[in-house]
């Protein structure tokens, strides 16, 4: 399938076409270190009010489009969102994240789950990504986003965000069989899904596996990447042309493992140089990345020098620009401004050549 030049940049970077700079937006970017997002808090103080009532979403997702110019607006969300629609109570506590109040641990409590129907669960998706597609048009790219498998039974296991995921780890490694069945209902409801944002209108998913560097390489073998695999599978099935992102936090020793995962671009945090990154996934691999977020405290010739580094070392096909991880809530909203303006004004022939 030919993809149009008016197709927008992120869309054609992500797809593998040569563009003339790094498309660029910036994980996080909807949220708390902007002051539009505050005065919005103190209106919906709950989390899932504002993710969950539409108009409050669309709001929030284009609050960064309409400041600075991304090349994607991502849908504004939660990896947990779809929990409830499998019958796994959740609330999102202000500056804690996720909680799930009664843990799944048990048999019972997983042959208790229900398959997903997004339409019936979460019909707010629909209006959210269908209003952004159309806010947007052809000038960025609509990214939807999922949590992955592990990420997802972390938090339902645990029933909040750990340190040490001793209750997870415990549970794979004392009785995998329960872990293995909760892993694989969750990709199956995962995959429909990323499959449902994508029908709304979301032009590029990304998935955060965000806990499974918490694993060593063996066990992300074991309990993260068969899962992976078995969510892009299934989205490739029915849409072969989207283009699907991989994070997985704290990843430098599971990176080329990523590669493996059916993803179509690999996110690489700072703890990787982007040249090292590249060398290790070979030149087929397209990579998103992998500034560190602290930088953006920096001057603004700090944060150019680090801009131009990373996009010197990706080279000049296959690079979204982006943040390692989210853009953290005190970053000076200048700053921000600077970033994008530094990254679009880029012309990746020069600087690679």
């Amino acid at each position: 399938m030919g993809v149009s030049s008016t197709a927008p940049h992120l869309l054609r970077a992500a797809r593998g076409e040569i563009v003339d700079r790094p498309p660029v937006w910036m994980m996080r970017q909807a949220g708390r270190y902007m002051k539009a997002y505050r005065d919005l808090r103190e209106k919906y103080p709950s989390f899932r009010d504002r993710s969950e009532i539409p108009e409050v979403a669309i709001e929030v997702s284009l609050q960064p489009w309409k400041a600075f110019q991304p090349d994607g607006v991502i849908l504004f969300s939660d990896i947990v969102t779809p929990l409830p629609g499998l019958g796994i109570d959740m609330d999102i506590a202000e500056g804690k994240g996720p909680i799930i109040h009664s843990p799944i641990r048990t048999q019972a409590q997983i042959d208790s789950l229900h398959d997903l129907d997004p339409e019936a669960a979460l019909p707010f998706i629909k209006t959210i990504l269908q209003a952004l597609r159309q806010e947007v048009g052809d000038k960025s790219t609509v990214l939807g986003f999922v949590g992955a498998p592990w990420t997802l039974a972390a938090y339902a296991v645990e029933g909040k965000g750990s340190k040490t995921y001793s209750i997870i780890k415990n549970l794979a490694f004392s009785d995998p069989a329960i872990l293995h069945q909760l892993l694989t209902k969750l990709a199956d409801a995962i995959a429909v899904y990323a499959r449902y944002q994508i029908d709304c209108g979301a032009q590029v998913v990304q998935m955060f596996d965000s806990w499974a560097g918490q694993l060593s390489p063996q066990d992300y073998d074991t309990f993260a990447l068969p899962y992976q695999r078995r969510v892009f599978q299934q989205v490739k099935q029915t849409h072969p042309d989207t283009p699907l992102i991989l994070l997985v936090s704290g990843s430098a020793g599971v990176l080329e493992r990523m590669a493996q995962s059916g993803a179509d671009i690999v996110t690489v945090d700072w703890t990787v140089d982007m040249a090292d990154a590249r060398a290790r996934l070979g030149k087929h691999v397209k990579v998103q990345g992998n500034l560190d977020p602290g930088v953006l405290y920096a001057s603004k010739e700090f944060i150019r020098d680090r801009i131009y580094d990373t996009v010197r070392k990706a080279g000049n096909w296959g690079h979204i620009l982006n943040l390692g991880h989210g853009v953290l809530p005190d970053t000076p909203e200048e700053n921000v401004a600077f970033f994008f303006e530094t990254a679009k004004q880029l012309s990746t022939a020069a600087l690679v050549s």
